[in-house]
């Protein structure tokens, strides 16, 4: 098993485009369980919890986003594996 944890901060014109809702069609594309979520500094916070290469793929990703998204930044922060979640969700 080489499962992990990712939290990741995502900066940028990333609020009012999708990009929640692509980044969870994205994570259970993926196999992917946690959570994303807009942050009041204009970012989105997001939580991916999988297989490594797969939480890789996400954070790829992550770096583009949808369409209308202009990322400027991701901030990664790799964690152990909690196995804390049953599904990926977007959370207010």
């Amino acid at each position: 098993m080489n499962k992990v944890r990712a939290e990741l901060k995502i900066q940028g014109q990333v609020q009012g485009v999708f990009y929640r809702q692509s980044t969870k069609e994205t994570a259970v594309r993926l196999g992917l369980t946690g959570w994303a979520k807009n942050r009041p500094d204009g970012s989105v916070e997001a939580v991916f919890e999988g297989e490594r290469e797969a939480v890789g793929a996400a954070i790829e990703w992550c770096r583009q986003g949808p369409p209308a998204a202009r990322v400027t930044e991701v901030e990664v922060d790799w964690q152990d594996f909690k196995d804390e979640f049953a599904s990926f969700g977007i959370r207010s």
